[in-house]
């Protein structure tokens, strides 16, 4: 019995060190989970996966257009289940000089009868063309609120880089909206 009563404060022991170890694991788990999304934006901003655009000042843009080459930009638009939107591009696509700096428009309408908030987000494919094509101005760039029934043309201003692959001759922009909920 003796033996017994022993070892009983060791295994007790064990168990607080074990149970530290664990908290601790699950500390380091959530830090990581929560770390995640900016790391995530800064690596697709890196590599252009994931079809994240650049954003550039139209201040910086050169203004030095490839008039030798087009490509064309499609325009690809959806709403979120969850959002009472209707949401399409004016023009479907549209051919380009690489260097140039172009508009396409965007109109959205909110078809409840309550005012309601979405997010666009962006994407590019193919994910190798994300990385030539920047935005000087765009809708998704913030938040959008709409009153009940209200419509509203919403401008994209981007440039295709002259350094775009030249095997890149079709880019699709493709934006949803998602409900971005009540402004906290």
């Amino acid at each position: 019995m003796a033996a017994n009563e022993r070892s009983q404060p060791d295994r007790e022991r064990r168990i607080r060190r074990s149970a530290r170890a664990m908290a601790l694991v699950t500390l380091a788990m959530f830090g990581f989970g929560f770390a995640l999304v900016p790391l995530y934006d800064v690596f697709c901003e890196i590599t252009g996966l994931n079809g994240k655009t650049g954003r550039v000042e139209a201040s910086a843009l050169d203004g030095q257009a490839d008039l030798s080459r087009t490509v064309t930009v499609e325009f690809v638009t959806s709403v979120n289940g969850a959002l009472p939107w209707e949401f399409a591009p004016e023009v479907t696509r549209m051919t380009v000089h690489p260097g140039q700096l172009y508009e396409a428009n965007f109109t959205a309408r909110n078809i409840s009868s309550v005012e309601t908030a979405g997010q666009a987000v962006p994407s590019v494919a193919p994910n190798t063309a994300a990385l030539y094509f920047n935005k000087t101005e765009c809708f998704c760039f913030s938040r959008q609120e709409f009153g009940a029934g209200e419509s509203r043309r919403m401008p994209v201003r981007f440039i295709v880089d002259r350094n775009l692959p030249e095997q890149v001759r079709t880019i699709t922009l493709s934006y949803t909206f998602f409900d971005a909920g009540p402004q906290g």
